[in-house]
């Protein structure tokens, strides 16, 4: 079977078949803690009938529509959770949100996506509230950012900075590594030698 003939970009023609929009918003609340708070909507530009039961949306209606807000601390601590479910293709989907609740208590920090997948995969959980309480954790460590901008750095147990190699910008061998933390930095030393090689500088051999 020969491969469809490539067509320029510029002539595709699209038809748009489905639409998804996640808000993610976090606040700063006057009694110390903080909230996060993610919502996913669903909506088909054609009429859905949901595959194994009666609920027939018109073309731009909700499909899913459902949210969650985590209340947390400075130490990531979950002090509670909320969840509300708008709009879902299923009634049953409706016993999603209390399910949450095992995640009263969890801290968000690495392995949060794990733990959370953990307490609500398969058929413990709604699968779309679990997946924007995933991200969530992102944009709850955001939130807390310009509160906790003035703070020494956190060192793990050898005294490095744990926002080394965390993402590319934070890379051991980043210019902002080694502009900030010089002593970890394992990139190209000035002049083009690599400072972690153990390469002899050209310069240096006497010659």
């Amino acid at each position: 079977m020969s491969a469809p003939a490539e067509v320029p970009r510029e002539e595709v023609q699209r038809e748009e078949a489905h639409f998804r929009r996640i808000d993610m918003r976090g606040w700063r609340r006057s009694d110390g803690l903080y909230e996060v708070q993610g919502r996913v909507t669903d909506r088909k530009p054609h009429e859905f009938k949901a595959p194994n039961g009666p609920r027939v949306v018109a073309a731009g209606g909700a499909i899913h529509d459902m949210e969650v807000t985590l209340t947390f601390d400075t130490d990531m601590l979950v002090h509670e959770v909320r969840a509300t479910t708008f709009a879902a293709p299923y009634a049953s989907c409706q016993g999603g949100p209390p399910t949450l609740q095992s995640l009263k208590g969890l801290r968000i920090a690495g392995g949060w996506g794990s733990e959370v997948k953990k307490r609500l995969g398969g058929a413990q959980s709604c699968t779309h509230l679990m997946e924007i309480l995933v991200p969530m954790a992102t944009v709850a460590f955001q939130t807390l950012s310009m509160f906790r901008i003035a703070r020494p750095d956190i060192l793990n147990a050898v005294g490095k900075p744990v926002k080394i190699d965390s993402c590319l910008a934070y890379s051991s061998k980043g210019s902002l590594v080694r502009d900030k933390w010089p002593a970890f930095y394992t990139g190209e030393a000035e002049g083009g030698n690599d400072k972690g090689s153990g390469k002899a500088n050209p310069d240096n051999t006497g010659s």
